[in-house]
């Protein structure tokens, strides 16, 4: 069968090189077993690795020329190609209620997105690995002070450990990207609950992060209850790349209890 077409539109780079392929799918060695769900396939490259390194693969495809291919080229897949957008699907009715895995070379235009919805099933997914834009990867395993470090950094490493593996140059992609791509894993940490309000952290990470350039004090008013002093602690006069996600979750509790105390008031 004829060789799958990239098409712009859906952010396709089909990596030709075998060994990077190799040195992907074996992010999940440790996962024997568990079953595998790979976003965009396109061709199977790291599909068979995948395959033949033992996993229980499925896969999910919105390009309708790939699911051909995959379906003529794959036969061990019959039955595991779901077609269709990954971003709108329910992962819990795709892959049951057994825990599993996600990876694949995601295409960079919803790489964020994707890592995003990894976050709201993390209870079943205890590892993410797989290739996308450096910078975003770079983004995603970055820490507090660096420059990088912002929203999805934060969210991220409150649930998983991030590792940036290794970068992959533009050329080993057909058609080759303007970027380099780099690789990350991302493994379940311990953590069950934060410790604090799940929804204020995340509203008070967007929200510094929004206003990056200003300080705490400054990007938070809008958050904190109309009227209030802020006491002297030194994290007001932080900005949000310098607080590292435990920082968050005190101020979260913090600005919870100055909302409290507020109520309790009026």
């Amino acid at each position: 069968m004829q060789k799958v077409k990239p098409k712009k539109a859906l952010g396709q780079h089909f990596l030709t090189d075998l060994s990077v392929a190799s040195r992907i799918a074996s992010t999940l060695d440790a996962y024997k077993g568990v079953p595998v769900l790979e976003i965009g396939p396109g061709m199977g490259v790291l599909t068979r690795f995948l395959i033949d390194g033992g996993h229980d693969v499925k896969v999910v495809e919105i390009d309708d020329e790939s699911v051909d291919y995959l379906k003529v080229n794959f036969p061990e897949l019959d039955g595991r190609i779901i077609e269709g957008d990954f971003l709108k699907m329910d992962l819990a009715s795709v892959m049951g209620a057994d825990k599993f895995c996600v990876i694949g070379n995601y295409p960079y235009n919803i790489s964020s997105q994707i890592f995003f919805k990894v976050l709201e099933y993390r209870d079943s997914i205890p590892c993410c690995s797989g290739m996308l834009q450096r910078e975003v990867a770079e983004r995603l395993a970055a820490g507090p002070g660096s420059k990088v470090y912002g929203i999805l950094s934060v969210l991220l490493q409150a649930w998983y450990d991030v590792e940036y593996l290794f970068t992959v140059d533009e050329n080993v992609f057909n058609p080759p990207p303007k970027v380099k791509s780099g690789v990350i894993r991302c493994t379940r940490n311990g953590v069950t609950d934060l410790g604090c309000d799940e929804r204020l952290f995340k509203l008070i990470v967007k929200t510094s992060f929004g206003q990056r350039r200003k300080t705490l004090r400054n990007s938070l008013r809008g958050i904190l209850p109309a009227g209030i002093e802020l006491d002297d602690d030194a994290v007001w006069k932080e900005r949000p790349e310098q607080l590292s996600v435990a920082d968050f979750i005190s101020l979260t509790n913090k600005i919870a209890a100055m909302r409290g105390a507020s109520a309790a008031t009026e």
